[in-house]
């Protein structure tokens, strides 16, 4: 399986996030992707290559034109001030308050975001472009003929919407590559989702369309970040009714009923007739993972990509979460690896 990765990943190394109530260093880090790089070469996996360059389009095919202005420009403002710390948001627009984009660039953050877990740096626009154009190369070599690929993105994605960021996120890799995939002539994307967290940001991005379909294995969002999506009942509106699919589940789920979950979610894909499938990576389910609070074990990672593999689809695998660093690597390719051989 070819992989397809970037050292700009490595511009955006935050040094501070907000976890219970106190700033710490950022559990997303550069070194995530250098542990899964490594256990891809020593596996052999396969070739890995460089992302080339796709430019602003498919960018904006997916998110608002002013929110990416912003990603484009947030830290330029920021450091106009005299600001060399990374960038924060100080609050946001809650019930009851006008939703109405500010002048300024504290204001901004905070209207665009919705944590103060993903701090924005100086390189963080070049990184998250970079991302993208690692997702869009893969894309491209399936595209190509490839029955799938892999796409090592840092920073992650899923939790961006169109219009916001958050949730260590900033553009949506995935979104992005489905997105691409309808434009070069997919008749029906899926996107399964198997990161601990839901992707609140992917599920927004195509919740009132058909012709995206979205499913999402993950904790459930009244005990688990990012708390407001994310339930069974959001199942797509208008257009999209019947094309969204979560399965929440509560802490401490272990593989017996992860694995059912999966094997519903996959069913559905099949029932919705989906051409093609992206895979958002996350194994942060991982039973060490420090911020989440399922029991997988690093074999059960074989499993799901042999479940995955039984769909017949062309695949792009597309990595998200993760934060069990000494593990990550085992376990994103143990489930490209049994992909491969059962595929």
């Amino acid at each position: 399986m070819l992989t397809v990765y970037s050292d700009d990943h490595r511009l955006q190394d935050g040094k501070a996030e907000l976890v219970d109530g106190k700033l710490q260093p950022c559990f997303e880090m550069p070194r995530r992707a250098d542990m899964v790089l490594d256990r891809v070469k020593t596996v052999g996996l396969g070739e890995v290559v460089e992302p080339k360059n796709f430019g602003k389009e498919p960018i904006l095919r997916v998110h608002a034109e002013n929110f990416v202005t912003f990603l484009e420009t947030a830290w330029d403002e920021w450091s106009a001030l005299g600001r060399s710390h990374d960038a924060l948001p100080l609050n946001w627009s809650v019930r009851g308050m006008q939703n109405r984009e500010p002048e300024v660039i504290d204001g901004k953050l905070s209207y665009f975001s919705f944590d103060a877990g993903t701090p924005v740096t100086a390189g963080t626009w070049r990184a998250a472009t970079a991302s993208v154009n690692v997702a869009l190369t893969g894309l491209e070599a399936v595209l190509g003929g490839a029955r799938s690929a892999f796409s090592l993105c840092r920073p992650p994605g899923h939790h961006a919407a169109a219009e916001y960021y958050g949730g260590y996120c900033f553009l949506n890799n995935a979104a992005i590559a489905a997105q691409a995939w309808r434009d070069r002539g997919a008749g029906r994307v899926a996107i399964l989702d198997v990161d601990y967290h839901h992707g609140n940001g992917t599920q927004s991005i195509f919740y009132e369309r058909a012709d995206v379909f979205f499913t999402s294995i993950h904790g459930d969002p009244r005990q688990e970040f990012p708390y407001f999506l994310g339930y069974a009942e959001e199942t797509g509106s208008g257009p999209g009714e019947g094309a969204n699919a979560n399965f929440p589940l509560r802490w401490g789920s272990g593989f017996d009923l992860w694995s059912e979950a999966l094997d519903q979610a996959c069913k559905a894909i099949t029932a919705q007739g989906a051409d093609a499938l992206v895979i958002s990576l996350g194994v942060d389910t991982f039973k060490e993972d420090p911020i989440s609070q399922f029991r997988l074990e690093s074999e059960d990672y074989f499993r799901i990509g042999e479940r995955i593999a039984k769909l017949g689809l062309p695949t792009l695998f597309v990595m998200e979460g993760g934060y069990a660093v000494e593990a990550i690597g085992i376990n994103a390719v143990n489930v490209l690896t049994a992909f491969e051989q059962a595929a």
